[in-house]
């Protein structure tokens, strides 16, 4: 069985220990956070183990590091006795955004082996999409931690020069899809539809067309297509959409995500 231990258990960390804490494997949770109270509800939620930073990186077979990037240094250097004197093999997995695995190791004091992932909140439900990378990290360990967390949703290792790029699309997505979610909601309601009824359309209309795309296989574009009939209603929306800048707006967000990398 697993140790899986979360350091900070906020919006990301609460998410990935939430789906750590499903079936099928059976994982082992320590919680820890600057506010106990908060690790210890979790820990109520899901059955976990209530800890400390330091004992959770003294016990744990995975050791996640759910802090801001601005606090990781000085977290791995409060950490970096403990982890030098474990005599058993560990991992380092981290979720801090422009935070290199170069940077990690460097910060913990060790050559130790990093997995680092680019999660986002729908892994809470079990429907996220993690890009991730390891150094140091043998197949037969990070096979032990998709198998982990198995529960978190979709897997893609991914080149870490690109994790950047792909967290600005995935992990910042969700913000964006839920400003469009309630954007068409605002709309459905301006139209006359009740409130719970226009975010329940929007919403899972969206769910509905993304699942398409990725079953299909076809390109969103066709899709889009497809829907737009000659003189229609929908290639109307579309091209209010086009008018005012939608689809140079999303690729601004994305590009404005991926730069703030840079700056932290």
């Amino acid at each position: 069985m697993p140790v899986l231990g979360f350091i900070g258990t906020g919006s990301m960390g609460g998410a990935l220990a939430r789906a750590a804490s499903r079936k099928p494997v059976e994982n082992r949770l320590l919680l820890a956070n600057r506010h106990p109270e908060k690790a210890a509800a979790l820990a109520a939620e899901l059955g976990g183990e209530l800890s400390d930073n330091k004992g959770t990186a003294a016990r744990a077979d995975f050791i996640f590091l759910g802090v801001k990037p601005q606090m990781l240094e000085e977290l791995l250097a409060e950490l970096g006795a403990v982890l030098a004197a474990r005599k058993e093999p560990f991992t380092l997995v981290s979720m801090a955004a422009g935070t290199s695995i170069e940077k990690v190791r460097r910060a913990a004091g060790g050559n130790y082996p990093v997995i680092r992932i680019m999660p986002n909140t729908p892994a809470a439900i079990g429907q996220g999409m993690i890009l991730y990378d390891c150094a140091g990290v043998s197949p037969e360990t990070e096979q032990a931690f998709l198998s982990a967390m198995s529960g978190a949703g979709r897997f893609s290792r991914l080149e870490e020069r690109l994790i950047d790029a792909g967290s600005a699309v995935s992990g910042c997505g969700p913000a964006f899809v839920d400003l469009f979610i309630e954007a068409l909601a605002d709309g459905g309601v301006a139209c006359g539809l009740p409130r719970q009824k226009a975010l329940e359309f929007a919403a899972q209309m969206t769910a509905g067309a993304a699942l398409l795309v990725l079953e299909s296989g076809r390109h969103p574009g066709e899709l889009k297509d497809a829907v737009c009939s000659p003189g229609g209603t929908t290639i109307q929306g579309v091209r209010a959409l086009e008018r005012f800048g939608f689809r140079g707006a999303v690729m601004e967000a994305v590009a404005a995500a991926y730069e703030k990398n840079f700056q932290l």
